[in-house]
């Protein structure tokens, strides 16, 4: 039992979804299909077994103990964003912190160019999934060749008997620019709004929730819209200030990973789920402590430069309470 929080008694009308980009979760060994270069025992960083293991002992230390000071335990979902394959996240799941819970996965291989995938960690005890499919995004580049990213991620099924859909998302990143990049990142928006839409046919009232590293802020057209059209709420809109954020370059925080969610969260019966809080989960054992990057996420690398931590995101969760 992780008892970072002390000995905080269990809520069992509680439950954590959560959302962690794990920057760059990749095994030791060359795979064909991925852009691994970098992450070999051979390579420059010298990715070897004892970081890899390092890293996934210090990412279970993590996933373990998120909400868990509101409610006593660990989270029952987990979305998860930059992992290479099943076989880490299985190995994710067999580390030290989180072996001793009942942890199963979705994942499906994407075709992204990095070889990086999503997927969703759930406790088998809480949550029992019914169905999962993903939806390609139709991207191009300024060449008009196709530009593949991360596939987004539903599944559906039952959290403690009620049901729920869960959508993870890595939308592209700034890499080329802001503006430049932003049509991709609207595009990615405009899939989920389609998902949304296919959902509330199949039901009207759906219980959905929207988590992921969205590469856009809460203020960003691509977030904007999505939950303006769709009637949802994000209550990260009201959580970025100058010092905290879930990324930090060069000192700037931006909150890229988020989670919204259906209102029909708010107005449930006494039996049903009901938004209880949001955070970032930014503990100080997540963070540099000291330097002049002190308070930014701790990384496993920067550069080249190995540092031994954990990810440059800081993960977010909500909880739900019955």
């Amino acid at each position: 039992m992780n008892d970072f929080f002390g000995d905080i008694p269990v809520k069992e009308n509680m439950q954590t979804i959560a959302f962690y980009n794990v920057e760059n979760l990749f095994d030791t060994y060359k795979d064909q299909h991925t852009n691994d270069n970098d992450f070999l025992p051979t390579s420059a960083k010298k990715w070897t077994p004892k970081r890899y293991e390092n890293k996934l002992r210090k990412l279970g230390f993590a996933i373990s103990n998120i909400g868990r000071k509101e409610t006593g335990k660990h989270p029952a979902l987990i979305g998860i964003a930059e992992v290479e394959n099943a076989k880490v996240i299985q190995n994710l799941l067999d580390s030290k912190h989180l072996k001793d819970y009942n942890y199963g996965y979705v994942h499906y291989e994407s075709p992204d160019e990095r070889g990086i995938d999503v997927a969703l960690i759930y406790d088998k005890t809480a949550f029992e999934v019914a169905h999962s499919e993903t939806f390609t995004v139709a991207l191009t580049d300024e060449d008009g060749s196709t530009d593949y990213t991360r596939d987004i991620l539903l599944v559906s099924g039952k959290l403690d008997d009620e049901p729920i859909h869960v959508i993870v998302n890595h939308w592209s990143s700034r890499r080329e620019g802001t503006q430049e990049s932003e049509n991709k990142r609207l595009a990615s928006s405009e899939k989920v709004g389609d998902i949304l839409t296919l959902l509330r046919t199949q039901n009207n009232n759906s219980k959905i929730v929207i988590i992921g590293d969205f590469n856009d802020e809460p203020h960003n057209n691509s977030i904007i819209r999505l939950v303006e059209n769709h009637g949802l709420y994000n209550p990260f809109e009201t959580m970025r200030s100058y010092n905290r954020g879930t990324v930090s370059r060069y000192r700037q925080w931006s909150l890229f990973d988020q989670i919204f969610f259906t209102t029909n969260f708010f107005k449930s019966s006494k039996d049903e789920f009901e938004y209880y809080n949001a955070n970032i989960f930014d503990e100080d054992f997540l963070k540099q402590f000291r330097g002049k990057f002190k308070g930014a996420p701790f990384r496993t690398y920067v550069g080249k430069k190995y540092k031994g931590g954990y990810s440059d995101h800081f993960p977010v969760y909500t909880i739900f309470k019955k």
